[in-house]
């Protein structure tokens, strides 16, 4: 299966807890006002890559604690990120998603979409909300502005109800 990639970080401490792998998928429909990664909008761009190849990359690398898929947006290429994410799972390793979708209509897209709700299901944690330009704050760990949220995603999926979480930045230590 293909999915559509604007690039690959190997080993990254600005994307989540640990050290980890980040897919920067292609395409977004939010397209928000000083998004860091503008370059990754256009659902045309960028390159396709076969899934067994990006999940070998992945698996290759003893060093990750987990993968965080980015964008774009994730969840519009969530059959082939689920496909990718069972496998990274499979191997221990934890998964965070970034999403400019709310876990609420993530959850109401996941009636339409099997593999939207499939993807959040084996999603560890999930910074949601669209990036707001106007709320940015250079204080925050893994979000850009204020209005995002950190979500345990499956305490969430349990209880019914968002879960918020904290982190600790470990990029100095």
């Amino acid at each position: 299966m293909d999915i559509r990639v604007s690039g690959i970080e190997n080993d990254s401490i600005v994307d989540g807890p640990g050290i980890r792998m980040t897919l920067f998928v292609q395409g977004c429909p939010h397209r928000c006002k000083g998004c860091h990664n503008p370059q990754t909008h256009d659902f045309g761009g960028g390159t396709l890559m076969d899934t067994d190849e990006v999940t070998a990359k992945i698996l290759g690398n003893p060093l990750l604690d987990g993968v965080t898929f980015s964008g774009g947006e994730p969840f519009e290429q969530a059959e082939a990120l689920y496909k990718i994410g069972t496998a990274v799972k499979s191997k221990g390793l934890n998964i965070m998603v970034y999403s400019g979708y709310t876990f609420d209509e993530l959850k109401a897209k996941s009636a339409d979409n099997d593999y939207v709700g499939k993807l959040l299901g084996i999603t560890d944690i999930l910074v949601d909300g669209r990036y707001i330009d106007e709320q940015r704050s250079l204080m925050l760990l893994f979000r850009g502005s204020t209005n995002q949220r950190i979500i345990d995603v499956q305490k969430s999926l349990e209880t019914g109800v968002v879960v918020e979480m904290e982190l600790e930045d470990n990029s100095s230590k």
